[in-house]
């Protein structure tokens, strides 16, 4: 999937607003601007649309965890990811929601998309690992889906 599609559904699908979006950059020490936000939200076939690359998708996915669970006292030191895949950003996302299996699997069916436990560990299992497969963009667009019928539903 694009990052900014990511990004725009994540950004729906949680209720947040410029300033939070700014915040959450700024938690991964990414001092974003709102003049910089703005054209990574847009569409792809909209006038002044910016791609949002790897580096800066994973901050804004590494920031989210911090907002949403506090900072650790001890962080881990981390490199800089230029490989994002989504098998990487639905970890991430279930890491800051602190989502368990049966979460994750419900948040699916709410897309009316239906997944075993196996086939769901497989994606956070490493590469390299005989059990391992990639996330399709189907998979994360619909878990997106999934999200924002989860918290928009649940607050409206």
């Amino acid at each position: 999937m694009i990052n900014n599609d990511v990004l725009r559904r994540v950004r729906y699908a949680l209720n947040l607003n410029d300033a939070t979006m700014i915040e959450i950059f700024a938690l991964s020490d990414d001092a974003m601007t709102r003049d910089e936000l703005l054209p990574l939200l847009k569409k792809d076939n909209e006038e002044g649309f910016v791609a949002l690359d790897n580096q800066r998708m994973s901050l804004f996915l590494d920031g989210l965890i911090t907002y949403k669970r506090g900072k650790q006292d001890n962080p881990p030191v981390k490199k800089a990811e230029t490989e994002l895949d989504n098998n990487a950003i639905l970890k991430k996302l279930r890491i800051a929601l602190e989502f368990k299996e049966e979460d994750m699997l419900h948040t699916l069916k709410l897309a009316d998309f239906e997944l075993s436990k196996g086939e769901l560990s497989a994606f956070f299992r490493q590469p390299g690992h005989k059990h391992h497969r990639k996330c399709g963009d189907q998979i994360l667009r619909n878990f997106l889906q999934g999200l924002t019928i989860h918290f928009r539903q649940s607050h409206e």
